[in-house]
């Protein structure tokens, strides 16, 4: 294993302190948790709270999207796992400002248990908690079952959304519900090349041989739906599409966003290659890119791969999707 880092252990207390420092005008932390990291101006006055959390290793998801526009506050796990809910409950009791409190998380067993441990404790403080969980994952679960399927890239969206929809004052109810109009609209497949390796670990999760890729694996290495061997750009993209195209379904004079996402190791030229075919498929199915983002979102450490998402828009959810936001990973004038 070579990686730039000093006792493994450490890793996510020394990456948090390096976030904190280097966004100080952007986060904090609540009650000096490194665990528990908020918005600068945390509990923001008279709007609803986005709040959220996750493992260790998907920068910039979570951590990543908290801040003006996005998500107020995000409670941090050892990497690939779950915060406790006493994290999360210290995070939502510091964005609280009086106006109750979104959840939004990948649908993964250990955090639904954690995330609704600590809504309940909070209820019993007086702070109203609802949950929005995020299942855009095409290869975790049927079509027909797609609530129960993972939350991957689609976060990105969820937060752009919730937050934007908090920043005009709507009450808890309405920005809840806004997150999920985006949730059960929005599709992603990803392609894993290769595997990551955990700092406490030391050695790859798993192994996909150089002539071999893996359609469908999770963000955590859970496996996916097809291994098969290697294929060119334009066919991957072709796959994708096809999975997440024809998932929702997205049709002909659908407008969509478009997220083409790095999972760690792949650099931004490779991406732009997948787009250009992305753009010209979508384009060919008479399916309209509203907004294109391309880069990395939502990464597994340093695995080498991509995703694709896409996400249906109405009126409503292109104003939200346009609105300005800024977090130390992601800012949109």
């Amino acid at each position: 294993m070579k990686k730039i880092i000093n006792d493994p252990f450490n890793f996510v207390d020394e990456s948090m302190e390096g976030i904190l420092a280097a966004h100080s005008n952007l986060l904090k932390a609540a009650e000096g948790n490194v665990r528990a990291i908020v918005r600068a101006d945390a509990p923001a006055a008279h709007k609803v709270a986005v709040a959220t959390g996750g493992g260790s290793g998907h920068l910039p998801v979570f951590l990543g999207y908290v801040g003006r526009g996005m998500a107020d506050g995000c409670a941090v796990g050892n990497v690939f796992s779950s915060p406790t809910s006493s994290q999360m409950k210290q995070v939502t009791k510091a964005v609280d400002s009086g106006r109750g409190v979104l959840y939004i998380y990948g649908r993964y067993q250990g955090d639904m248990m954690n995330f609704d441990m600590a809504a309940e404790d909070c209820a019993e403080d007086g702070i109203e908690v609802q949950t929005v969980l995020v299942t855009d994952d095409v290869a975790s679960a049927p079509r027909e079952e797609w609530q129960k399927r993972r939350g991957v890239a689609g976060l990105f969206f969820a937060y752009k959304i919730a937050g934007a929809k908090a920043e005009t004052g709507s009450d808890l109810s309405s920005v809840r519900t806004a997150a999920e109009k985006a949730v059960s609209n929005m599709r992603s497949m990803g392609v894993a090349l290769g595997s990551c390796t955990l700092p406490t670990v030391g050695r790859p999760t798993f192994s996909v041989s150089d002539d071999e890729m893996e359609i469908g694996m999770g963000i955590h290495g859970e496996a996916g739906v097809q291994r098969c061997k290697l294929e060119n750009a334009d066919q991957i993209a072709a796959t994708l599409v096809d999975y997440v195209a024809e998932d929702l379904p997205f049709c002909k004079g659908d407008e969509v966003a478009v997220l083409v996402n790095s999972l760690g190791g792949t650099p931004l030229e490779e991406l732009y290659i997948l787009y250009r075919e992305i753009n010209r498929l979508l384009t060919e199915r008479g399916i309209q890119i509203y907004r294109p983002y391309v880069g990395r979102y939502a990464c597994s450490m340093e695995m080498p791969g991509a995703s694709l998402t896409l996400m249906k828009l109405d009126d409503e959810l292109k104003e939200l999707l346009d609105a300005p936001a800024e977090t130390p990973f992601f800012v949109q004038n």
